[in-house]
């Protein structure tokens, strides 16, 4: 019997860091699925939706995990993953879309409600600030299902809703197998 195993680790960041993770939970014979790694003000976020076959029991893996070094003081928690999207195939991302421009307020909060309004669901997203020759740009990425029947016009209106806050956008079709 397979089980999913919803695995996240919130540390201090560190040189290796996800080698160290990752190949521990290799070692325990994990097969990772979704998983994400970021740094924030060198705080460290792990998630991963992990399968195992022979597992061993929740509380020993937090155990294992917490004895990797640099995660002795980490906030480790494993559960039981069960995802509430009512269709699995939600979760697979079909589109990546990438904006950049001027930060103002509300402008995840918009694009975000674009998605929702076409049935789509972001899997993954990420935000930062970043410089160029001096000036600051706000950059973002999208992981999204967008369903087939709805991606001309969610696009569409995605592009447009970016255009007229002024941001650049480029969208890539994820080749689902």
């Amino acid at each position: 019997m397979v089980q999913r195993i919803g695995i996240s680790i919130t540390c201090s960041d560190q040189i290796g860091l996800l080698a160290t993770i990752t190949g521990r939970l290799f070692d325990l014979n994990a097969d990772l699925g979704n998983t994400s790694f970021s740094v924030k003000k060198k705080i460290a976020e792990f998630y991963s939706v992990a399968e195992f076959k022979n597992l061993l029991d929740k509380k020993d893996l937090a155990v294992e995990l917490n004895k990797l070094p640099g995660l002795e003081n980490a906030k480790i928690i494993v559960s039981e993953y069960q995802p509430t999207i009512a269709e699995e195939n939600q979760l697979q991302i079909t589109y990546s879309v990438e904006l950049r421009g001027e930060d103002r307020p509300g402008l995840v909060a918009r694009m975000a409600e674009v998605f929702a309004e076409f049935e789509s669901n972001i899997v993954t997203m990420n935000s930062q600030v970043i410089s160029q020759n001096g000036n600051p740009d706000y950059l973002i990425r999208f992981g999204v299902y967008i369903p087939n029947k709805r991606a001309a016009s969610c696009i569409a209106a995605i592009d447009n809703t970016a255009k007229s806050l002024g941001l650049a956008c480029n969208f890539d079709k994820v080749e689902v197998k």
